[in-house]
């Protein structure tokens, strides 16, 4: 979990939960749009999918209930940030529907964006081998391979990793909290220049 801003009172917070298969690009586009949330002055908090289950969730593995405790348990800690005036950005893989809507429901203000991306192009990305350990049957229950991913039925927004960039996403999400009323509005200025600076900034700051 990487804080970018303290919390500020009185502010309304709202979640961002980015989900797709492994490989979809939601880190990059997370940290784009939590950047560029922080830079407008906004208290944001992004909890990474690996980064939560390393501190948070550790000792759940990767089968179905235990995927479903990992998302419950990210929802949970969203919704404590949310009710705190924080923006979260959340970037689990969360292949089940019913526990997205769960969070959906906990939560209240929440975004749900499907970071959607064609399976062999996450296959090619995939530079730690594992779809291909999943496909030779060394990795159980792996999504998108021996696990179903199902997709939102109704997603506040989808984006294309496979023909945009993670900035051209970013600053399509942030304009989709602009139009929600999450997020004010900005005069002037390119938004997509403003995203890759963002994100640029971001990454020289891990």
């Amino acid at each position: 979990m990487t804080g970018f801003a303290a919390g500020a009172q009185g502010a309304q917070g709202f979640t961002v939960w980015l989900t797709g298969l492994r490989g979809a690009g939601k880190g990059s586009i997370a940290q784009a749009v939590a950047a560029e949330l922080a830079r407008r002055g906004m208290p944001t908090e992004l909890l990474a999918g690996g980064e939560f289950r390393q501190n948070i969730s550790r000792g759940l593995g990767f089968s179905r209930d235990d995927r479903i405790a990992n998302v419950r348990r990210i929802g949970y800690v969203a919704k404590l940030l949310t009710r705190n005036g924080v923006a979260v950005v959340t970037t689990a893989i969360s292949p089940n529907r019913a526990a997205r809507d769960e969070c959906r429901r906990m939560i209240g203000r929440f975004v749900e964006v499907w970071v959607q991306c064609p399976l062999e192009v996450c296959e090619a990305r995939d530079t730690e081998g594992l779809y291909r350990q999943a496909r030779l049957g060394l990795i159980e229950d792996f999504t998108g391979i021996a696990d179903d991913y199902e997709p939102p039925e109704d997603p506040e927004l989808v984006v294309h990793s496979d023909r945009e960039t993670a900035a051209q996403a970013a600053a399509r999400i942030v304009r989709r909290l602009e139009e929600l009323g999450y997020v004010p509005a900005e005069r002037g200025g390119d938004p997509d220049e403003a995203m890759v600076k963002a994100q640029l900034k971001a990454l020289q700051n891990r």
